[in-house]
């Protein structure tokens, strides 16, 4: 029986790469390879540790892409600073964030195709603050409960679970990876 991979999400973040190239994903975002992990090892480092990023294999996914999921809690931080749409042109592919963080309800996702910004929100639940709403929600978004435009007037709630449905419908919800057959080990990173 071979290893079985370890789902993840929950107060977390992560990077999704249509059709992803580990070897260019590490190379633009300047991480320093450290080489494959077993799943439970890499997402436990993912989780306990502000300078690492673990890298998924390609999974299917969305759309009938694969996706290379690209996570830890360095992306969390302000350091990090990954430009989403910098990302995606240099990469010539679609790239995608996500974030949740239960503890303050802060929940943001974006979206970039090929250099261009196709959406990106953010949200303080504590405060019932839209700290970045730019692009119109597409059906996926309105189906987790976001309205097609946001004014003073807007109230608006998200919670964790919406932003995986969400993640499920642009590429890959990572809570279900749990116990499923991997493709492949994770690759370990050092962050800048």
């Amino acid at each position: 029986m071979g290893e079985t991979m370890v789902g993840f999400g929950y107060k977390q973040a992560w990077l999704a790469v249509r059709d992803g190239d580990p070897a260019a994903v590490i190379t633009v975002l300047g991480l320093r390879d450290l080489g494959t992990v077993p799943w439970r090892d890499g997402i436990d480092l993912a989780y306990l540790t502000d300078d690492r990023l673990v890298l998924t294999p390609p999974l299917p996914g969305a759309r009938g892409s694969h996706w290379l999921l690209a996570t830890g809690r360095w992306l969390l931080g302000p350091r990090s600073a990954v430009d989403v749409i910098e990302l995606s042109a240099i990469l010539q592919t679609e790239v995608q964030f996500f974030a949740t963080y239960r503890v303050s309800e802060v929940h943001r996702w974006e979206r970039a195709v090929d250099g261009v910004s196709v959406r990106a929100f953010g949200y303080i639940g504590e405060t019932g603050e839209v700290t970045e709403w730019r692009g119109d929600p597409d059906d996926a978004e309105r189906a987790v409960g976001l309205p097609p435009e946001v004014d003073t007037d807007t109230d608006i709630l998200v919670a964790e679970d919406d932003v995986m449905r969400l993640a499920r419908s642009w590429s890959v919800d990572p809570t279900s990876l749990d116990g499923q057959p991997a493709a492949g080990p994770l690759r370990a990173t050092a962050c800048p």
